[in-house]
């Protein structure tokens, strides 16, 4: 007959084996003692909690790193349809100085065709093999657009041929009359006193800002010849050897040397008419 061992380890737990104390196995392994559990998931420790999720980047810097947009490239607005010359003033010369500085001017922007604008426009004919005469036409304008089609614009081109003047002609004209009177002398400009021809018409041009060349031949070369249709107060009259200020009409004013004086007196003989405008 089998025998109990009643020997037991001195201090040594014995586990009763039996229904109600029959030790349990749970899942897995683990050992279930009553209602605690002891596995490897408990001796291991508290489970690691998963990675938090890392906040978004600001917006700054996603901005900071995303490439800038490129900058919108300079457009020139094209010149408007209508000549502009010497003369011509508004925001259609502005946009004509704008334009000719973008091709190597250096024009101050100020809506006034001047000398300064007119050498520059002359400069771009030159370059450009185009007839050297300072008015903006068609084709110094197609030039200047870089073949581009007009727009239409504001400010004043040169005006439509007529008998009308623009302040600046006014001016030139007006110039010239206060010096009526005066005696003629050869190779002076001196107001209230003497004048040769040449030297009335750049005293004249210069009341209305423009200055002209000293001698006729020098002013008759600088400006543009026109029909006598074309012509408009303020513009010069040019005989051969002498000129003179047309003042509408069919009238000039000039120094000659007959009848000695500054006259304004009736046209006379077949001359050509030079402007500026």
């Amino acid at each position: 007959m089998a025998q109990n061992n009643t020997h037991r380890a001195i201090g040594r737990a014995v586990t009763p084996v039996g229904t109600a104390g029959r030790t349990l196995r749970g899942t897995g392994g683990a050992a279930v003692l009553g209602t605690v559990v002891i596995g490897s998931a408990l001796l291991a420790g508290p489970a690691q909690a998963a990675p938090s999720v890392s906040p978004a980047a600001p917006a700054a810097a996603a901005q900071a790193s995303a490439p800038a947009a490129p900058a919108p490239a300079h457009a020139t607005s094209a010149l408007p349809a209508g000549k502009l010359r010497w003369g011509s003033q508004g925001t259609a010369v502005e946009q004509l100085q704008t334009a000719l500085n973008e091709h190597g001017a250096s024009l101050s922007v100020d809506g006034k065709f001047g000398k300064l604008t007119d050498g520059a426009v002359k400069d771009f004919q030159r370059s450009h093999n185009l007839k050297v005469d300072g008015v903006v036409g068609p084709e110094t304008r197609s030039a200047l657009n870089g073949g581009g089609a007009a727009i239409s614009g504001g400010g004043t081109s040169a005006p439509a041929p007529s008998n009308s003047a623009t302040n600046s002609q006014q001016a030139i004209v007006d110039a010239a009359r206060s010096q009526i009177g005066a005696s003629y002398s050869w190779g002076t400009s001196n107001p209230g006193v003497s004048f040769d021809c040449s030297g009335l018409s750049s005293y004249a041009y210069a009341q209305a800002g423009i200055d002209l060349p000293r001698t006729s031949s020098q002013q008759e070369a600088a400006g543009t010849t026109i029909s006598k249709s074309e012509a408009q107060p303020g513009d010069l009259v040019v005989w051969p050897g002498h000129l003179g200020i047309y003042a509408g009409g069919d009238t000039v004013i000039d120094a000659g040397r007959s009848p000695g004086a500054v006259t304004e007196r009736t046209i006379w003989g077949s001359p050509t008419f030079v402007t500026f405008r």
